[in-house]
């Protein structure tokens, strides 16, 4: 690609940016696949001759996936450090195929196709958690490389691009379900709500849902092969971070993309305050406190603690228990607001900061959630939790949702940049795992005469009271980033430090 040397090219940026948010888009659309696959992917297990197909294990394999993601995120750090930012996104793009391939035939080899059974089960599990493995590494190491790569004055617009890649990715997985399922949405939804399987010599009989159980989810699943394909090939073609090329001392290589970027004299700038901060590539993770770290790490405590992928994953059967009659439209509109918001984020982040949108988001989703706690235990029409929910949704997409991986890509110093984020990133996924595992046991909560409606209003005035306690965490301990060079943030600590 051609660019004027004294200016850069921002087509060249753009084109890099483009590729890393692929990575965004495999993570939302394997984390929401999930959402319209395990209906008919319980029916299916359900009719397993060996064994039980229990809600506690159809739980455990609707959030199998997240394990894996755990395990990602911890390992991004090592992966980053050691093979570099583009390498590690090449193994993620391959961890993302193999999966969807898995997912879709899990028997491969090994099983009878289209028998359920126990060694199946673990099977599918498998895929999903290499699949999840993929997710973890992403989730950290994209959103670094395109903070590494961008200029200051871009980072925050550009890194909240790959939230929106994650969101649009969602978005593609809900109108994927809608396509591949069609008319058969309706009899294979009901049948796994209500758990009324017929089961004949190990054979499910599932009637005019049967194609939703036999096929449908499978094609759900591999229907990642393409866009995962794609993020595997293309991300060989773009270069490595210029600050990981300069702390494994490769500086003519740094400064040739940090030339095509900024322009030479820039660049050279740029360079030079890079070197400043890599003298000591080994620096020891509480080099610079323990204060940065833990401001990570809740950072991303908050983002799930606030309860958003409980409703994500699990969005067509809320809706269906609010009364909705196609919850699967219901969730695709939520898809459509989610969208619109996270371009709100994108377009404020550089000029309201970090700090404002993060703060009024947690009040909006406080707002939101205590909307839908309220709700349940009162007369309202059904209408008023869902639009509580589009509130709370919507007022995620513009603050947490975008805005704190802006933040965990930005606010540690270089040398520690890697293992820090993956720590972090990583108690993201494990408090992922919690709210989404503990999110249908409290909704079910069934009390006296109030039934499960006193569930759906503990769970959302949970993640109200959460929304607040986030808001006043931020206001108190978490630095301002906005214009804010990498560098400069490693000075803000070294001074916080002393």
């Amino acid at each position: 690609m051609k660019y004027n040397r004294a200016e850069g090219s921002k087509a060249y940026l753009f084109s890099i940016v483009l590729v890393a948010v692929l990575g965004g888009l495999l993570f939302g659309y394997d984390t929401a696949v999930i959402s319209g696959a395990e209906s008919g992917l319980q029916a299916f297990f359900m009719g397993a001759g060996d064994f039980t197909y229990t809600n506690f294990l159809h739980g455990i394999t609707s959030s199998s996936a997240l394990l894996g993601c755990i395990l990602g995120s911890a390992l991004s750090g090592l992966f980053a450090t050691r093979f570099g930012r583009k390498k590690s996104l090449f193994i993620a793009g391959v961890c993302f195929f193999l999966s969807a391939l898995g997912s879709y035939c899990p028997e491969f080899l090994f099983f009878p196709k289209g028998e359920a059974s126990l060694g199946l089960l673990i099977a599918f599990n498998f895929y999903r958690v290499l699949g999840g493995v993929g997710v973890g590494m992403a989730s950290a190491i994209c959103p670094m490389y395109i903070a590494e790569i961008a200029p200051a004055d871009r980072r925050g617009v550009l890194v909240s691009w790959n939230q929106f890649a994650i969101i649009f990715g969602q978005l593609v997985v809900y109108f994927v379900h809608l396509v591949i399922l069609g008319s058969h949405i309706a009899p294979v939804i009901e049948r796994a709500a209500s758990g009324l399987n017929e089961i004949t010599n190990g054979l499910l009989l599932a009637s005019d849902g049967n194609w939703s159980v036999t096929t449908g989810w499978r094609l759900m699943f591999v229907s990642e092969c393409v866009p995962a394909g794609l993020f595997t090939l293309l991300i060989l073609l773009v270069p490595e971070t210029p600050r990981y090329l300069a702390l494994s001392g490769r500086d003519d290589e740094a400064l040739d993309v940090l030339t095509k970027i900024n322009g030479e004299s820039k660049a050279a700038k740029i360079l030079s305050e890079i070197k400043t901060t890599v003298t000591a590539k080994s620096e020891k993770l509480l080099t610079y406190g323990w204060l940065v770290i833990f401001i990570g790490i809740m950072l991303s405590v908050f983002q799930q603690a606030v309860g958003i992928n409980a409703v994500l994953y699990y969005a067509p059967r809320i809706f269906q228990s609010m009364g909705m009659e196609n919850p699967m439209m219901q969730t695709v509109l939520m898809g459509v607001v989610n969208i619109s918001f996270t371009l709100v984020a994108i377009l404020t982040v550089e000029k309201l900061g970090r700090k404002p949108l993060l703060i009024f988001g947690s009040l909006g989703m406080a707002l939101g959630a205590l909307g839908v706690a309220v709700t349940s235990v009162t007369a309202l029409p059904p209408v008023v939790a869902v639009i509580s929910i589009m509130v709370y949704s919507a007022s995620f997409m513009f603050s947490w949702g975008p805005i704190c991986w802006v933040l965990i890509s930005e606010i540690f110093p270089n040398t520690i940049r890697g293992a820090a984020t993956a720590i972090a990133v990583a108690f993201q996924w494990i408090f992922n795992f919690i709210v989404s595992s503990t999110f249908v046991p409290m909704y079910n909560i069934s009390v006296g005469s109030m039934g499960t409606n006193f569930g759906h209003a503990f769970t959302y005035g949970l993640y109200g009271v959460l929304c607040i306690v986030a808001a006043v965490f931020v206001l108190k301990l978490v630095p301002e980033t906005k214009g804010k060079t990498l560098e400069e943030m490693t000075a803000l600590w070294k001074k916080r430090r002393s």
